[in-house]
């Protein structure tokens, strides 16, 4: 299995290309003190990521302040005050997964149109490629709020596929949640899940996608 008569792939971004925990974890925990509340390990914050930042703070605030009465109020203020924490440190210790440049290299040498499908905020995409300097290997990226709709809806990958001026057939979604599998199925695209990302601790070959690559790197014998 090969997808080399492909020109689009698509990109998650935090746990496929990127570990962004440690930073998360970071702006969770600001946020959390911010109300007296014990801080929370990279181990419970990491199954709480991959549907958007307002559901990770919401999650958070449920396993940390269990009696805490929910209203949108709260809920608005805990996300500003995580927001403003992850800007400040939106990539001290974030880094690339083993293999993730190299392959970046090889794919954009072979002609691939490279893109992001992230439900990370929009706004936190570019200085994270810039920091790690692998911006100019993507031609465009969208974020959670970039549409109205963000993966598992296949809206988001359908915008990308005509925004680049090509089809379904040829395109391909690389991630490692069930959102990224889902949003592709849902979109009628093949989909490789990779097994080392987040995922909320579950396997991604049950999710049904076209291949499960273990490492980044198998990605340019796939290609």
């Amino acid at each position: 299995m090969n997808f080399k008569d492909k020109d689009l792939i698509i990109f998650d971004f935090d746990g496929t290309l990127i570990n962004s925990i440690p930073d998360l974890t970071l702006a969770i925990n600001k946020m959390l003190a911010q109300y007296n509340a014990a801080p929370l390990t990279i181990e419970e914050v990491t199954p709480f990521i991959g549907n958007g930042a307002k559901p990770l703070v919401r999650r958070a605030i449920e396993r940390a302040l269990p009696e805490r009465d929910l209203t949108e109020t709260f809920l608005k203020e805990a996300f500003d005050i995580y927001f403003s924490a992850y800007k400040e440190e939106t990539c001290k210790d974030t880094f690339l997964y083993p293999g993730v440049l190299e392959t970046l290299q090889k794919l954009k040498s072979k002609g691939y149109t490279l893109a992001i499908c992230t439900n990370k905020p929009f706004d936190f995409i570019a200085p994270i490629l810039e920091a790690l300097e692998i911006k100019d290997y993507f031609e465009a990226w969208i974020g959670e709020d970039s549409l109205s709709k963000k993966k598992p809806d296949a809206a988001p990958l359908l915008h990308l596929v005509e925004r680049m001026q090509t089809t379904v057939a040829k395109s391909v979604m690389v991630g490692d949640s069930k959102n990224d599998i889902l949003a592709a199925q849902n979109a009628k695209m093949d989909s490789i899940g990779v097994s080392y990302g987040y995922n909320y601790n579950e396997n991604i070959a049950d999710y049904k996608p076209t291949v499960v690559a273990d490492l980044f790197s198998e990605l340019q014998d796939l290609f």
